[in-house]
Formats: C-alpha cells, structure tokens, sequence
C-alpha cells in the first residue's frame, strides 16, 4: 500500500468512525460540539485528542466530536453554514475566505508556526534554491503554494517563469523521490521529510518563513461569525489550553492518550517522528491573538495577487475573553 493510499483509506475510515460515535455516544449534562479537523486524524491534533483523553472538555461541560472530513476544502465551509461548531484550517486559507465574504472567525491557535516548506533531495543538484532555475517544481495546491514559491524564488533573483510548475496532486514526497520534479512546495517539515528519512531518500527543506515570507500560524480554529460569542467557544478553547500544557508536560503519556483505541491506524513511526517534530510548534496560548502579524501577512497576501482586499483584523480574528 502506498503511503497516498493509506492516507486516503484512513481518512475515509476516520470520518465512519466520527459520525458513528457522534450518534451513538454523549453526556446527557453537557453541551454537544462538534470539531470538524482538517485532514485525517494525525499528531497535528495532538493537544484535541489529549484535551478528550484527559476529560478536559467534559469538565468544561462539552461533549466534543471530532470529525476527520473526506474532502479537506469542506471544514470551513461547514462551520460557516452552520453544520459545525469549530473548524480546523490554516490562517492562509482564512484570509481567502474572509475576503471572499465566507462569515469565518479565528478563535484560537492550534499551531502556531508555518510547517509549509520547499523540500528538494538532501543528495539532489539542488543546493541553494538559485539552482532552481530551469527544474521543474511539484505542488499540490494552486494559489496560495503559488505564492509562496513566488515570493521565495524572488528573494534568490528568479521569477515563476524560471521553473516548471507540475502537479503532482498531493504526491509531494513521491513524486520528488521518484525524480519526476526537482523540489516540491507544500511540504510539511514534520510529515514529508520524516516520510522520506524513512524511505532512505533523505530532503532538505527550505523554511518559507526564512525565504521572504512573513510568519503566519499553520493551523487555526475558526468560528462561525455569529457564533463567536458563544460561552461554548470559550469554554472549548480553555480545554484545549490544559491539552497543549498537559502534551508539552508529559510528551510520551500524551502519545500514549494519542493513540489510545487506535493504535492500529496511529501507532505507526511515521507519526512517531511526526509527534517529536511537532511538539514545539503548538500554540501554548491558543486563544492568544498577534494582531499585527496578521496584518503583515494579509499584506503579503496582497503584494503577491492572492487576495483582492485587506480586510481589519478584527473582522476574521479574535481573542476570546
């Protein structure tokens, strides 16, 4: 089985799992809330599952489901039309659909650095990212990876049409092991290098943060707009804080929490590695809100064409009281 197709599989067999327990599971006293996360279940969602383990959230009286979804473009766009209370997604992805009139609001930080990188073969012709010119280039997702790549090959005096854009259709690590693109962007620094070690094809990454784009927070909670006063949300968001804390305390019990009931799926090196990597990059204040680091990167936005207007901070982002 390849490791794209287990992907798809455990993400299917994710989303069964949620909804059957969302039917079938619950306490009587306490609010039903219903997170729907980004991709399938992966340590991303570490301080979610430990916050569950821990009775976090039933001590702040929610029931919480979490929900891996079949198509991770769905999340947000279930919250804002009222089918969800929160929504895993990535700060990029709520600035393009704030400006588009999508009623979305940030509540919270899950993880809080960018684990989007441009990765090429440790042992590849590929040094520098000037060596770029003239390769071809794998991304997955139009736009945002677009810009990305823009603004890093613009720092090294290349433009987009120095290189070959191809889509390698979510197929980063592979499709750059198997030498069909000479880097690929879009990779995450915590999953795609470590799969690769593992494959003993080894990459280097080029942090985008380093390259002429401006920090930004990976993966966020958003709210419906309506709904961000909601006593519930804020109840959600202390219950992840003790999670993060609880995680950062005690890493190997909340890998233990982690995988509890599915090691099958989860207990894998991979994610071993992954979870390591990953520790250091959530937000140990998730309700805790930079304004001005969101207008910086809502500006970068602009200058590279993603977005059409700017809109205030407080119209997509807010730190809840």
């Amino acid at each position: 089985m390849t490791f794209q197709t287990f992907i798809r599989r455990f993400r299917i067999l994710s989303l069964t799992g949620a909804i059957f327990a969302a039917a079938s599971t619950g306490a009587a006293a306490a609010d039903k809330f219903t997170v729907l996360l980004d991709w399938f279940v992966n340590p991303d969602h570490g301080p979610l599952f430990v916050a569950q383990e821990r009775g976090y959230f039933t001590e702040a009286g929610l029931d919480v489901t979490l929900i891996a979804p079949s198509d991770p473009n769905d999340p947000p766009r279930l919250v804002a039309a009222g089918r969800g209370d929160v929504a895993i997604s990535y700060q990029p992805q709520l600035h393009i659909q704030t400006s588009k009139g999508l009623p979305l609001v940030r509540i919270g930080t899950l993880v809080a650095t960018p684990l989007n990188s441009l990765v090429v073969l440790r042992d590849g012709p590929v040094r520098r990212i000037a060596d770029l010119k003239g390769r071809k280039v794998g991304y997955s997702v139009g736009g945002f990876e677009t810009a990305l790549l823009k603004a890093m090959l613009g720092k090294h005096g290349l433009t987009i049409e120095d290189i070959t854009l191809v889509n390698v259709n979510f197929d980063l690590s592979g499709s750059l092991m198997s030498g069909k693109v000479g880097a690929v962007i879009g990779a995450y620094r915590n999953f795609e290098l470590n799969h690769m070690a593992l494959e003993k094809r080894p990459g280097r990454a080029f942090y985008v943060e380093e390259e002429g784009v401006p920090p930004y927070d990976e993966l966020v909670y958003v709210a419906h707009r309506d709904r961000v006063r909601d006593p519930k949300m804020r109840r959600f968001i202390g219950a992840v804080e003790r999670g993060v804390q609880y995680l950062v305390n005690y890493p190997q019990r909340s890998w233990t929490l982690f995988i509890r009931g599915r090691e099958k799926e989860l207990d894998t090196e991979l994610n071993r590695r992954a979870w390591r990597d990953t520790l250091p990059r959530f937000a140990l204040r998730p309700a805790a809100l930079d304004t001005q680091r969101y207008e910086r990167f809502a500006a970068f936005l602009k200058r590279q064409g993603v977005i059409a207007k700017i809109l205030p901070v407080a119209d997509y982002a807010t730190e809840l009281k």
